[in-house]
């Protein structure tokens, strides 16, 4: 199976597009008002109606109620949606009956102890999605270019795909696939020259550098 490349907190049509001629499997857009990424429905619907099936659009959300959730689905129209809050596996359950969308839940990572739910999200969730764990200071859960120890992930044996995001680089990306064996990586920060402000040619070099080292796995 091929390396799944996340771009995520994509905000205007330059940058988008970059991601998608640069072959990005996944494009994320955030719906989360505290985020510098967050996006209107208008924004949305305009960028989302640009991808035209060239990439898996992913609504990141954090812990949404239902109306909001009906709001993103119907402007974005996503093919998953990220859920990146402390929503129950119940919560879980529920939106994914709801929405008829796949979901991929976030789990905050420090110690190995964060494992303990994994079982029970992974028997809802259809791709999990192991983030550093936020300070408790932060405004939001991610997108803060914090790392979390790849090697908590060594040896992780789990039935659905995974990703691993936090603090991703082109610079270190190769070290975090060759640690965790994740399916896919995700990057917002490593890829901006300000918060909220991707940039182009970091988004190229992420993913040729991501592309590299799965050449190299798979040989």
């Amino acid at each position: 199976m091929s390396l799944i490349v996340k771009i995520c907190g994509l905000s205007t049509r330059e940058t988008l597009e970059v991601a998608l001629d640069a072959g990005a499997d996944m494009v994320g857009f955030v719906f989360f008002p505290p985020s510098p990424r967050h996006l209107s429905l208008k924004t949305a619907r305009d960028l989302g109606e640009l991808v035209k099936g060239r990439a898996v659009k992913v609504a990141l959300t954090v812990d949404a109620d239902d109306a909001t959730l009906g709001g993103i689905v119907e402007a974005l129209q996503p093919d998953i949606l990220q859920l990146h809050g402390h929503e129950s596996v119940a919560r879980l359950g529920h939106i994914r009956q709801k929405f008829s969308l796949p979901v991929m839940k976030a789990i905050a990572v420090e110690t190995a102890s964060d494992l303990a739910s994994l079982p029970e999200y992974a028997e809802v969730a259809d791709r999990i999605l192991f983030d550093a764990r936020a300070p408790r200071e932060a405004t939001r859960p991610g997108g803060l270019g914090t790392v979390f120890d790849w090697r908590i992930l060594q040896n992780l044996e789990l039935r659905i795909p995974y990703m691993v995001s936090g603090g991703l680089r082109a610079d270190n990306v190769t070290k975090a696939i060759r640690l965790t064996r994740a399916g896919g990586v995700d990057v917002s920060s490593g890829v901006e020259r300000a918060p909220g402000h991707k940039d182009g040619e970091m988004i190229r070099a992420f993913i040729k550098a991501a592309r590299a080292t799965e050449e190299v796995l798979v040989r």
